[in-house]
C-alpha cells in the first residue's frame, strides 16, 4: 500500500521526529551530535528552510522546521541519508539506523507552533536527563536563552510571539514544568 503524501506548501511548518530503529541510540558520543548538527545546518542552507527548534536525544531527534520553496522531504532525505552514511561508516555497520521514515506533523496554528517549541525544549527534562532545559547542551534552548549563538536555529519566528522578549519565552517554557504542561495539546 503506498504511503500517503505529506501535505506541503511553501512556508509549511512541521514538528519532525526521527527515532532510532528498534529504539536504539542514534548518537553514541558527542562527536555524533556535532556531525548531525553540521549536517542539519548544511541541509537547512541547501534547502533554504528555517530550523525553529531542535533537540537531539539519545535515540531520537526533534526538529521544528519551516520550509520555503522546497518540500520538506528533500531536506530530510539529505539529512538522514548523510547521517546514516556517517554513522554506519564510523561504527562499521550496515543497514537502517532510523526506525521508519521521519514523522512530520504539520503545524498550522501559531499557538501550536509555540507549544511545539516548548515541548521540544523540555524533552530532556521530561525524560529526566537534566533538571533544567538550560542544562542540556544538545537542544536549541540555549540559543533562545541567549547563552549560545549558532547558525542552525532561527528563534525569531517563535520569539516574535513574545515580542522578542527572551525572559517571557523562558517563563513560558519553564513555567510548564511547574504546572505539568510540558506536553503539547
Amino acid at each position: 500500500m503506498p504511503r500517503k503524501p505529506r501535505i506541503w506548501y511553501p512556508g509549511a511548518m512541521y514538528h519532525i521526529t526521527c527515532r532510532g530503529n528498534h529504539r536504539r541510540e542514534i548518537f553514541l558520543d558527542d562527536q555524533d551530535r556535532i556531525v548531525y548538527l553540521r549536517q542539519l545546518l548544511q541541509a537547512k542552507e541547501d534547502h533554504e528552510c528555517s530550523i525553529l527548534a531542535y533537540c537531539l536525544m539519545g535515540n531520537h531527534v526533534h526538529l521544528q522546521v519551516e520550509t520555503s520553496e522546497v518540500e520538506i522531504w528533500k531536506m530530510m532525505k539529505q539529512l538522514n541519508m548523510r547521517y546514516v552514511i556517517y554513522f554506519n561508516a564510523k561504527y562499521d555497520l550496515v543497514g537502517r539506523l532510523f526506525q521508519d521514515r521521519y514523522r512530520a506533523e504539520l503545524i498550522e496554528d501559531p499557538a501550536y507552533s509555540i507549544r511545539a517549541s516548548r515541548y521540544i525544549h523540555l524533552n530532556p527534562v521530561v525524560a529526566q536527563m537534566v533538571k533544567h532545559p538550560l542544562d542540556y547542551p544538545w537542544s536549541s534552548y540555549r540559543e533562545y536563552a541567549g547563552v549560545r549563538r549558532d547558525n542552525v536555529v532561527s528563534p525569531g519566528k517563535i520569539l516574535i510571539h513574545f515580542a522578542g522578549n527572551v525572559r517571557e519565552y523562558q517563563q513560558y517554557v519553564e513555567g510548564a514544568l511547574e504546572s505539568s504542561l510540558a506536553l503539547p495539546d
